[in-house]
């Protein structure tokens, strides 16, 4: 370390740039090795080294990880790593630039519609991305197709995603109609719900380690999620077990991912959230920090049986709420299900318009209330305040809406209700 910032003063004006800085940065005082530990000498010369940092010396430190949680405080002190810059996953926009990068010098199709993908890729990093487009390059080069079409980078997409088809795996007629009705459970679940992503995709063949899978695809990046959402997307995990138990009678275990995902929530919106009117805002456990080994070996719990009961009371109500609701859906709209499971079992994958198809007679579902007070803090009645935009918006509706004797357009909902 000191022969390094040696060198960087001798060639100044320069620049240090040290790479996963945690490899040599972690929190000291872990007890591994005490204080002649090498890696925390190496620490400690680094921060001798940024002390002594003359002003004119030219020399510009700068360092990367993806942990900065457990870097040791001393590293982030005023003088030292005092500017943090959070480079995020990229949003919308970021990621259709990327691809539009990635895709430079490649073969792309005239059908090609950036925005759809990077709509399908949320959550996706830069590499991530990067992978997508060469993927649909080598299925293109697999097939002897001189351009790469939108359907191959979905197929792309599928892939980085899930894995490769497993094309080998032969299943039995009985158990492609489970698959068919536990997919399909999920679909129409989160087809009826007001806040649930639009289903893109439904197939049946396996995939990776999936048997079979429903892809949903938010229609905008989302950086908050209410409670209403979370249900909602407790009721979609548990659509496909409930299917099972409505039509066979018993579950399997295909819904074992969903009840892992669906209990990891429910917790989350307990414990972490305080999504829960029982026990309030308030935050229960904290992990258990050890620094040499990541600083998260286990959960501290800081709370009375009594609390821990209630936890688990809380957790089991919120995941029965959204199975009910889930259950209460595909009683409704059975046949709606029947009839998916039907096209599935002969067309195996369904896309976005056959599904939209067959979901025709399905209705939305009523919004929840999600938030009904706390004894004194009862909610307001008074709307949230419109911005400029929005009532230039209302305005603009308002003048349209005048060309018609001065009356705004009826909805055809109240007129065919006014005719019956």
């Amino acid at each position: 370390m000191r022969d390094l910032f040696e060198q960087a003063k001798a060639n100044a004006p320069a620049i240090i740039f040290i790479d996963e800085i945690d490899a040599v940065g972690r929190h000291r005082g872990a007890g591994m090795g005490g204080g002649h530990d090498e890696r925390e000498q190496t620490l400690n010369q680094m921060l001798v080294e940024m002390d002594g940092f003359d002003v004119k010396g030219g020399v510009i430190l700068i360092a990367a990880t993806n942990r900065p949680d457990i870097l040791d405080p001393a590293l982030l002190r005023p003088g030292r790593f005092d500017r943090q810059i959070v480079v995020d996953r990229p949003d919308m926009e970021g990621r259709r630039d990327i691809l539009k990068v990635h895709a430079k010098g490649k073969p792309m199709a005239d059908d090609v519609d950036f925005n759809v993908i990077a709509r399908q890729t949320a959550g996706m990093t830069g590499a991530d991305l990067a992978n997508v487009v060469n993927e649909g390059a080598l299925l293109s080069a697999r097939a002897d197709r001189s351009v790469i079409t939108h359907a191959t980078l979905e197929e792309a997409i599928e892939r980085v995603m899930a894995g490769p088809e497993r094309k080998t795996r032969v299943m039995s007629d009985e158990e492609k109609k489970v698959i068919a009705y536990h997919e399909g459970g999920h679909a129409l679940v989160g087809h009826a719900l007001p806040n649930a992503d639009p289903v893109h995709k439904i197939t049946i063949l396996p995939r990776g380690r999936a048997l079979g899978y429903t892809m949903s695809v938010p229609t905008e990046d989302k950086f908050l999620t209410s409670r209403s959402q979370m249900m909602d997307q407790l009721a979609m995990m548990l659509g496909g077990r409930a299917a099972e138990e409505l039509v066979f009678h018993e579950p399997t275990t295909g819904a074992g991912n969903d009840i892992d995902k669906a209990t990891t929530l429910a917790r989350n919106m307990v414990t972490e959230y305080g999504m829960s009117e029982r026990l309030g805002a308030r935050k229960f456990g904290s992990a258990s920090t050890e620094p040499f080994l990541g600083r998260e070996m286990a959960h501290a719990r800081e709370y009375s049986e009594e609390i821990a009961s209630i936890i688990d009371e809380e957790v089991r109500r919120l995941i029965e709420a959204a199975h009910d609701e889930a259950y209460e859906v595909l009683v409704e709209y059975r046949e709606v299900l029947d009839d998916l499971v039907v096209a599935l079992l002969e067309k195996e994958t369904l896309t976005k318009d056959q599904v939209v198809e067959i979901f025709a007679p399905v209705r939305k579902r009523p919004s929840r209330g999600s938030y009904t007070g706390y004894g004194k803090r009862q909610p307001s009645q008074q709307p949230p305040v419109l911005s400029k935009k929005e009532l230039t918006e209302l305005h603009g509706a308002e003048v349209h809406g005048s060309s018609t004797n001065g009356q705004l357009p009826s909805t055809a909902g109240t007129i065919e209700g006014d005719e019956a």
